[in-house]
């Protein structure tokens, strides 16, 4: 036999089998302050969109359509509050929804060239809107900034102020803002030639009719206090302190 015939040698080790005991873990009642996101809302909002696109080369026939959506705005107005008893912070009870962005679409087709390359185009269709946002899984909390100012008498003559001297104050809060993510989006779409054109003839524009169900959440980082079970690792005896 050739030495070309030969199988490649394959250097291997063998393992050897490590034993296995259980952590201890301490278990102690707890009742921490976290700070985290927390969501305030994830509706479902249908944005209707029609555009024109050209396509150069012109086509004989659109082979497929990918679709992807990025957001640049995600921005809760609040218009209406209820206030927090015992304090000066306010829960948002409705808000304004205001969401800008763009569907990236990606259109790949046939020219009228004979055993011809697909063709790739890509476009994007921008959007934007705004939705009512009246019922909150978590409603929005928000602090006011205040500001007083105090006035004076005049020292030498009680029935009239000084406007030389005042006393300012000034208090602000600095709140969590509000932000979005992108959980879905499910588009419903027909794409067609404005012109209608025999089966071998060409189009140079395609008319687009798109429905976009888009799902995003709505967060704020909030402060919370869990009742929870803290829990402590013990690691073997032998270790720096035990």
């Amino acid at each position: 036999m050739a030495d070309q015939d030969l199988p490649c040698p394959v250097t291997s080790t063998e393992q050897l089998p490590l034993t296995v005991e259980p952590t201890q873990i301490i278990s102690l009642e707890a009742t921490p302050t976290i700070k985290v996101p927390v969501v305030l809302a994830e509706p479902t909002l249908q944005i209707v969109l029609e555009s024109t696109i050209t396509l150069n080369p012109a086509a004989t026939e659109i082979k497929r359509v990918v679709k992807n959506v990025f957001l640049n705005q995600v921005k809760l107005v609040p218009v209406a509050f209820k206030p927090i008893h015992g304090t000066d912070f306010f829960k948002v009870t409705r808000a304004k929804l205001f969401v800008a962005g763009h569907i990236r679409k990606n259109i790949e087709y046939a020219s009228a060239e004979c055993n011809g390359a697909l063709q790739d185009r890509i476009a994007d269709v921008p959007f934007s809107g705004f939705a009512d946002i009246k019922t909150f899984l978590t409603k929005p909390i928000l602090g006011v900034s205040e500001d007083s100012k105090t006035a004076f008498l005049n020292e030498q003559n009680g029935l009239v102020p000084r406007l030389d001297k005042f006393f300012f104050q000034n208090l602000v809060k600095y709140n969590e803002q509000p932000f979005g993510e992108l959980v879905a989006a499910n588009f419903f779409e027909v794409d067609f030639s404005p012109v209608i054109t025999s089966p071998e003839g060409s189009f140079s524009t395609i008319t687009e009719k798109i429905v976009l169900d888009l799902t995003v959440k709505v967060l704020q980082t909030q402060q919370l206090k869990l009742n929870a079970t803290q829990q402590i690792t013990v690691p073997p005896q032998g270790t720096v302190g035990s």
